[in-house]
């Protein structure tokens, strides 16, 4: 038991050195030797766990999907459950920030709490920003990280969304999730190749700029008897 313990955090250092070696150096340039040192373990211990830098890269891109997938499970809700994706959410997370007008449903308010979520992640978590940079790495072929992931699930949301009514009329749910993930995964780009330090009022800036494009206007308020709809004024937000 012991030797079982101790072998998991000696894994679990590697998995989190390398994250950092490729955040900071690239998969090209980054070396078993400069990982192990960073472990603070032998180059025989990583050999012995991962036999080769193309295993730990998949296995940070691992690492980095599962962190991914934990942050959309803290927000979720049971209609917008990802293929792949923890069912059911542990405890609520953080209100959504204000992003414009009062528009959007359920759905596209969970987009908008976890692309923040994800973008503060991507500062904040050596392997995210790996497993994002280890995904569109030019050096590396067969990669794809965390980035197919969150294409998929922005695609399930935004077709969910565009099901419930919540998108605005001729707006296409695959032109929308085209638009997010090029966003998010230009911003994990950023992250990873120049240390781009992000805040949370870079997604209330991208989403004021584009929802009220994307989601379907509120519904006004109805008029009252003997009163013309202008004249009832907009609806109650």
């Amino acid at each position: 038991m012991v030797k079982q313990v101790r072998a998991a955090r000696t894994r679990q250092a590697l998995v989190r050195a390398a994250a950092e070696v490729f955040a900071d150096d690239g998969y090209a340039l980054a070396s078993l030797p400069a990982i192990s040192r960073r472990a603070g373990v032998s180059t025989g211990a990583l050999h012995f766990h991962f036999p080769s830098k193309d295993l730990l890269a998949r296995e940070v891109e691992a690492a980095a999907t599962v962190s991914l997938q934990r942050l959309a499970a803290r927000q979720d809700v049971p209609a917008a459950r990802a293929p792949g994706a923890p069912g059911g959410s542990a405890r609520p997370g953080p209100a959504a920030p204000p992003a414009g007008p009062a528009l959007g449903g359920a759905a596209l308010r969970l987009l908008v709490d976890v692309s923040r979520d994800l973008v503060l992640g991507l500062s904040a978590d050596p392997v995210l920003r790996a497993g994002f940079g280890l995904g569109g790495d030019p050096s590396r072929k067969g990669g794809e990280g965390p980035g197919r992931w969150w294409n998929e699930w922005v695609h399930a949301l935004l077709r969910e969304a565009h099901g419930a009514g919540e998108l605005a009329e001729g707006v296409s749910p695959e032109a929308a999730a085209v638009a997010v993930v090029a966003a998010t995964l230009g911003l994990a780009g950023l992250a990873s190749r120049h240390r781009f330090h992000f805040s949370p009022h870079l997604v209330e800036q991208f989403w004021a700029l584009l929802l009220p494009g994307l989601a379907a206007p509120p519904p006004r308020r109805p008029a009252r008897p003997g009163i013309s709809a202008a004249e009832s004024g907009p609806a109650p937000r």
